[in-house]
């Protein structure tokens, strides 16, 4: 078995039969495909049952997060390789085959991006080269192997002993900042992270978050961040962090206040102000919770 595609779901029934039905359809190498549903609400298991009786299902009681549900089946796939997808997402033509022929090729790389495209074609931001808040650390970070820190974990693949060396996914985190994590814990194995420009990836974004408030979803991705911050960063780096992001979040919220009257798009504006304003609170709470 070449690969293993592993696909968490939860909540995306609409899109998970186009995603399944782009994988099924690759052509280029012996593959197996796995997905765990997370508990959803709205029917995925029982349609992916129905629909495509052939994939390896998991339909967990509960909703176990991105993490874990990823862990559930890693030491069960076949594949050398392990693709892990997002749900709504849909290959292109040979993009498994392509992304298979870049890691035969390149045993140097660890974890690879596929190359991540919204709905219109055009490029999804999807690969970093510098971590969460990295200009504020003194040397957490130094010495690690390539040029990429991070890739956007809706598309990306690994060699399984990779994966299981280093232990799968963090299981603190529920939902957000995994595939940052697994990116550093796979550099610091002196394992490189690479980009495969080839094999391309259309992304519908932020579709199982599509029920929650915009302050939920914000408030998830401050946690994930300081869940990242307190595993690889030194407390003094971590209080930087805090004082500068405060410090850019009031700035932000008083010019927005000052200029609403006067910007065409209120409906946007607000929705900035609201953005800046849940960040402020939550970075409030947290450095009051130090104190």
């Amino acid at each position: 078995m070449e690969i293993s595609v592993v696909i968490v779901s939860y909540n995306t029934a609409d899109l998970i039969g186009p995603c399944l039905g782009s994988v099924i359809g690759q052509t280029g190498g012996d593959k197996e495909i796995r997905v765990v549903d997370n508990a959803s609400p709205d029917g995925s298991a029982a349609l992916i049952a129905a629909g495509f009786p052939d994939i390896h299902l998991i339909a967990n009681k509960e909703n176990k997060g991105f993490a874990a549900a990823n862990n559930q089946v890693i030491t069960h796939c076949r594949g050398r390789y392990i693709l892990f997808l997002n749900p709504d997402t849909v290959l292109k033509e040979n993009c498994l085959a392509t992304a298979l022929a870049y890691m035969e090729k390149h045993p140097e790389i660890g974890l690879a991006g596929l190359h991540i495209l919204n709905p219109d074609g055009t490029d999804q931001d999807s690969v970093s080269r510098r971590y969460l808040s990295q200009r504020y650390t003194s040397g957490e970070l130094s010495n690690l192997p390539g040029g990429i820190a991070c890739v956007l974990g809706a598309a990306m693949i690994a060699p399984r002993k990779a994966i299981i060396s280093v232990g799968g996914f963090d299981e603190d985190y529920f939902l957000y900042g995994e595939d940052e994590d697994l990116c550093l814990r796979i550099r610091r194995t002196g394992l490189k992270i690479g980009f495969i420009d080839a094999a391309r990836v259309v992304h519908y974004h932020g579709q199982s978050e599509r029920k929650s408030t915009s302050a939920e979803v914000w408030r998830k991705k401050i946690s994930a961040e300081y869940l990242f911050y307190h595993k690889h960063y030194q407390p003094e780096t971590i209080a930087r962090i805090t004082k500068a992001e405060m410090l850019k979040t009031h700035w932000r919220i008083l010019t927005l206040r000052i200029c609403l009257p006067f910007i065409k798009n209120k409906g946007e504006a607000r929705e900035k102000l609201n953005k800046y304003k849940v960040i402020h609170d939550e970075l409030r709470r947290r450095k009051l919770s130090k104190e």
